[in-house]
């Protein structure tokens, strides 16, 4: 399955308004409303996978664009799936987001399992204004319960200005890196979240589990792991809380969200 989606957000009349959003199976977008959240009117837009994917073989593709002043929450609605094709074919899934200046995008995406014998390729990349803000997380769960995870590269690159703020690449699926104690130390879930979001704190904060580290040429990173995507999330949201541009109100509406009852 081969798709190209976009989604363009624009300031008018004093409100976020999306001027473009064409969807192309798997990849759905839902507009769900606007919030009014520290004077900013944000357009929230969700996120939907409208058919199994990503299978072997796959290639999908979104790019977000996001006017001057305009403000964008792109959520997911449920776990993707990262599914073996039938000829162990790679599947390939990237996002681009283009961020003009005074502009803000959260994107808060539920966890990606990489499930058995799957064989799949993350790409997320970002452009930045000087001036634009951006909040990235992801969740990457080896395997379901019980299950070896398949294979998969997942990159994100950050570039802000001309400045390069992050280049990191996680490969998940092989055998000798998953039993080395240095890798992710016997956890199956692994959470980051960028935030290029104002003030970045003076140094590190971590617990046992979890760190908040500011970038050097700007930006903060946030890591956790965990033995499920649950307690992965908030772990994550232990770390983000400690970030001193995120105000306590924010956080309190963009927190990770849970689904008791569900393991991954």
């Amino acid at each position: 399955m081969r798709a190209r989606a976009w989604l363009t957000v624009e300031f008018r009349g004093g409100r976020t308004v999306l001027s473009e959003l064409r969807s192309a199976a798997p990849l759905t977008m839902l507009p769900q409303r606007s919030l009014l959240r520290r004077g900013a009117d944000t357009a929230v837009v969700h996120l939907v996978s409208s058919a199994t994917a990503p299978l072997g073989g796959d290639d999908l593709s979104l790019e977000v664009r996001v006017g001057p002043g305009a403000h964008l929450q792109l959520r997911g609605i449920a776990a993707t799936l990262a599914l073996p094709g039938h000829g162990g074919e790679r599947s390939h899934a990237s996002i681009t987001f283009d961020i003009d200046v005074n502009a803000t995008v959260e994107f808060l995406p539920e966890p990606t399992v990489v499930t058995a014998r799957a064989s799949h390729s993350s790409v997320i990349s970002a452009r930045l204004a000087d001036t634009a803000r951006l909040r990235l997380r992801e969740v990457l769960v080896l395997g379901r319960v019980g299950e070896q995870p398949g294979s998969l590269d997942s990159t994100v690159e950050v570039v802000r200005g001309e400045t390069p703020l992050l280049r990191q690449r996680i490969d998940i699926g092989d055998p000798a890196l998953t039993a080395s104690a240095a890798y992710l130390a016997g956890h199956r879930v692994l959470a980051t979240e960028l935030l290029v979001w104002g003030e970045d704190p003076a140094v590190a904060h971590s617990d046992d589990w979890w760190s908040l580290a500011p970038l050097a040429r700007g930006g903060s990173l946030a890591t956790a792991l965990a033995g499920d995507a649950v307690t992965a999330q908030r772990r994550l949201a232990a770390a983000v809380v400690a970030h001193p541009g995120l105000a306590a109100p924010t956080t309190a509406r963009s927190a990770p969200s849970f689904h008791s009852g569900r393991r991954f």
